[in-house]
């Protein structure tokens, strides 16, 4: 398994958090009250203030339930009506803190850094401002992420995986393992549910495909494509 180094994963967040801080303070409120296609239940300034209560609830040590739809609701419905431009100043005031002590999170420090860059890129969809695709932390994301499939796979007595992206080869699982080829973007966002069935198994597989065995276990994969 690979060590995501904390230091790294703050510096990718920090970096990750100004792209996210210009994207959205530039945005049209219009846009900002619509739907994320990526997550159907939320406006994108829902997206924002659930990226934005993670800090604030880190820092203030609210995490009954970390992690789950409840704790989640919270952040969002708290936030419903608050300007924008008060989150932004609540993410820039917390997000220091959280990023200083990050080492302290242990090995959530890589879900903390996935969980803010899949949204960074549902945010970036649903303004039509695609970008960072190459990012640290969709690198990081991607290791931290694949490295949580090779228990369900090894679990289930699945055939592993070698996943041959941009950064290399990366074997997953045991053997008889079945290749992939694609970017570590595409891997992140179909680990995250953000793409189709079909989307998946167009990727250059070796074999049959295996789409479900790129999916984290909280996710699913969407029934319509989902293009960015």
């Amino acid at each position: 398994m690979t060590e995501v180094d904390a230091t790294a994963c703050a510096d990718a967040y920090r970096a990750l958090r100004e792209r996210v801080s210009e994207l959205v303070r530039a945005a049209d409120p219009t846009a900002l009250d619509a739907v994320a296609p990526a997550t159907p239940e939320w406006r994108v300034r829902d997206v924002f203030a659930h990226m934005v209560g993670v800090n604030s609830d880190i820092v203030s040590g609210t995490l009954a339930g970390v992690g789950t739809d409840p704790w989640t609701a919270v952040q969002v419905d708290t936030r419903r009506d608050v300007p924008i431009e008060v989150m932004l100043e609540e993410w820039a005031t917390t997000s220091p803190e959280v990023e200083a002590n990050a080492a302290l999170l242990g090995p959530a420090v890589g879900q903390w850094l996935l969980d803010a860059c899949t949204h960074e890129h549902d945010i970036r969809q649903a303004l039509g401002e695609p970008g960072a695709h190459e990012s640290a932390a969709v690198a990081l994301g991607y290791e931290w992420g694949t490295d949580r499939l090779v228990g369900p796979l090894d679990g289930a007595g699945a055939p592993g995986l070698v996943l041959r992206t941009e950064a290399g080869t990366k074997d997953l699982g045991g053997e008889p393992r079945t290749g992939v080829e694609t970017t570590q973007f595409e891997i992140l966002r179909a680990m995250t549910g953000r793409r189709s069935r079909a989307q998946v198994e167009a990727y250059g597989w070796d074999g049959p495909p295996r789409p479900e065995h790129l999916v984290l276990a909280i996710f699913t994969l969407r029934a319509d494509d989902f293009v960015e």
